[in-house]
Parts: structure tokens; C-alpha cells; sequence
């Protein structure tokens, strides 16, 4: 477990690692003075630690049995994190009027936001998608857009294996807040 830990922390964005399945519920507080909102970069925060990556996965996990799919029989699970290391999950819910249904990265995005946290470090995202990484959809990059560019994003597969990229990579010449400002 110890040779994990070791690992995890010299990862480059983008590459793969298997995770236990076990995971420390720790928390950790983050600086992050100077937040990410309205759209301020939140790169001097802290990094996302091992503990927290680890709950992040579980958590997303837990969410995805939470999800409303009678339609498409998709399942994804959303795990968010503040800055101050809060944890919001989310799952898909859908809707027999296909439009009205809501991912599991805005559900958990509008239950933090609902709850008064707009700054955010990072977010996990989980399905049963067994041969790909499950990614975030357009809809769902351009509502994470709003909050900041520089926050990661952990994609995972059932077997514990993840991706992680920033949504600057996953959104690029993206449109923001601050677009509206030059008009």
C-alpha cells in the first residue's frame, strides 16, 4: 500500500494507475485563497492528495448506485471537491422527456453551489463503462467552465484504473464569465 501512495504522487497527468479499492476517509484543507471564482486560477492551491483522490474514486462509486437510468441504463456517479475539502455527490437522473434529464457532474456541481461552494479543487466521475474512460459531456465541461479552467478531472473505469486531465485540457478555447466582461 505504502509503494501506491509513492506512486500516485509522481503520476503525469494522463497516465494510468490501478487503485485499491479501500480507501482513509481523511480530509485535508486546502489554500485556496484566492478561490476560482469568478473564474480566478486556483493553481496555487494545494494539490490533490492521495487520501482525497482515493475518496474521490469511492465516492463517485457509492453515487453511481444512485442513479435514476431507467431509459438508457447508464449509471454515472459524480464526486466533486471544494477547496476547503467538502464532498458533493451526484448521480445522473433522467427523464421520460429525454432533454430534462441532468448528468452527474451537474447534479453534483448544482449541490455544492446550492450549498453556498463555487470554488472547486477537483472531480471524479465513474460508470460501468469497462473498455473507456468515461469523460464528461459537452453540456457538463461548459457548466464545470463557469467555476475555473484549472481544476482536475479523474475518468475512471470499473477495474479502479483513472485518467486525470485538467478541464483546460478537456475544454480548450473555452468561453467563460470573463468573455462576458468584453462586451
Amino acid at each position: 500500500m505504502r509503494e501506491s501512495c509513492f506512486l500516485i504522487h509522481r503520476l503525469q497527468k494522463g497516465e494510468v494507475l490501478q487503485i485499491p479499492v479501500s480507501v482513509t476517509m481523511a480530509q485535508v484543507q486546502y489554500d485556496c485563497s484566492r478561490g476560482n471564482h469568478p473564474n480566478v486560477s486556483n493553481s496555487t492551491a494545494s494539490p490533490v492528495g492521495h487520501e482525497q483522490i482515493q475518496l474521490l474514486l469511492n465516492v463517485c462509486k457509492e453515487a453511481k448506485k444512485s442513479a435514476y437510468c431507467p431509459y438508457s441504463h447508464f449509471p454515472v456517479g459524480a464526486a466533486l471537491l471544494t477547496c476547503d475539502g467538502k464532498i458533493f455527490s451526484g448521480c445522473n437522473v433522467e427523464n421520460a422527456c429525454y432533454p430534462l434529464g441532468i448528468c452527474a457532474e451537474r447534479t453534483a456541481i448544482q449541490k455544492a453551489v446550492s450549498e453556498g461552494y463555487v470554488n472547486f479543487r477537483a472531480m471524479a466521475i465513474a460508470s460501468n463503462t469497462e473498455d473507456d474512460f468515461i469523460v464528461p459531456c459537452g453540456a457538463c465541461r461548459q457548466v464545470m467552465r463557469e467555476f475555473s479552467r484549472d481544476w482536475d478531472i479523474y475518468m475512471t473505469k470499473p477495474d479502479g484504473t483513472y485518467i486525470v486531465k485538467t478541464l483546460q485540457e478537456l475544454l480548450p478555447l473555452s468561453f467563460g464569465p470573463e468573455d462576458l466582461k468584453k462586451f
